[in-house]
């Protein structure tokens, strides 16, 4: 009887709606969902076909008259009606309630403007949504890596996602300062595919050059330097065809956006108010978000910026954990909310 009744109640959600993956918190229960930021929508139709990694499976597979879309880019709804169809696919899937919607809680970039933040309430609105609360993506992952947020004394946190940098200086339960680049990992696999376009000749799939960051990826030199064979399509012969990259260069290749990352941490240092500079010293730095995982991406910035940093245990989901705090605690946490709550 009980968990009827809780199937007939639902329960509150928490989302982290990223560029790359999309991941749901459901109150009491932790992380419901984590899927591909992806919808596969019939052409002409508006049929949705696939969602999440059913969607990614489809990449590069589908005839022409299905089309694989990406609703958000660099931390931003692009296509609000493809991003509610995604976000309502997703919110099915983890909250069957049909006697009431659910309240939510959104991770936003710093940065996001009043037309963004509008865009993204009246979608997650129209996706089932009864009540939607904005909370800063930085803040949320500070909360989500274990931060003493509530603390006197500062702490940073870097959250590194997949089309923005997000940064914040957080004291007192609040933050100090905050700011956001859009540079993520995104910007890291489409770098290696200039590069092998370049280089090579050769034509490599968006999913393709995702997965070779992930599997030889580095940001400092490696004591073993990886290797990985990729297969593309040749620009001058139009067949198919295999190059050998070896982490070195792909390191070569990912030194812009690398840089903009390292220009961003630098920035938002330089924005520390005096008396919490030695916070900051002595604390250092916690990254979060998915391009936290690139290898020595963290003694990167710690020798750009002359400060300890460490990367959070699971870093790619430390946005939703503190999104999740933040369903499972509305009342105490409502002083990080961005703006005011839409109905």
């Amino acid at each position: 009887m009980t968990s009827r009744w809780q199937r007939l109640r639902g329960g509150d959600l928490a989302i982290d709606l990223g560029t790359s993956r999309t991941l749901i918190w459901r109150k009491g229960r932790g992380v419901a969902l984590d899927e591909p930021s992806l919808l596969a929508v019939e052409g002409g139709t508006g049929k949705v076909l696939a969602a999440g990694e059913r969607a990614r499976g489809l990449i590069g597979r589908t005839p022409a008259h299905v089309h694989i879309m990406r609703p958000v880019r660099d931390g931003v709804i692009v296509d609000a009606d493809v991003a509610e169809s995604m976000l309502r696919t997703f919110i099915d899937q983890v909250h069957s309630s049909w006697l009431n919607r659910p309240r939510v809680v959104v991770a936003a970039p710093s940065q996001i403007t009043a037309v963004e933040r509008r865009a993204l309430e009246e979608t997650v609105l129209r996706s089932g949504a009864r009540e939607v609360f904005i909370v800063e993506e930085a803040m949320v992952a500070a909360i989500g890596a274990g931060l003493p947020v509530n603390d006197e004394r500062a702490s940073m946190v870097l959250d590194l996602g997949g089309g923005t940098a997000d940064g914040a200086i957080t004291a007192l339960g609040g933050i100090v300062r905050s700011g956001s680049a859009r540079v993520g990992g995104d910007d890291l696999g489409e770098s290696v595919r200039d590069w092998l376009r370049t280089e090579h000749d050769l034509l490599l799939g968006e999913r393709t050059a995702g997965d070779l960051v992930a599997s030889i990826g580095s940001a400092v030199p490696l004591a073993e330097e990886l290797t990985a064979r990729v297969h593309g399509r040749n620009l001058r012969t139009g067949l198919p065809e295999t190059v050998e990259i070896t982490s070195a260069a792909a390191r070569e290749a990912m030194a812009e956006p690398l840089a903009a990352i390292s220009a961003f941490a630098r920035n938002l240092v330089d924005q520390c108010p005096p008396d919490l500079t030695g916070d900051i010293v002595a604390r250092g730095i916690v990254l979060t978000g998915g391009v936290a995982q690139l290898r020595g991406i963290d003694r990167l910035l710690a020798r750009n910026l002359s400060l300890p940093v460490v990367v959070a245990k699971d870093p790619q989901r430390a946005v939703i954990r503190g999104a999740g705090r933040c369903i499972d605690d509305l009342h105490r946490l409502r002083r990080i909310v961005v703006g005011e709550q839409r109905y």
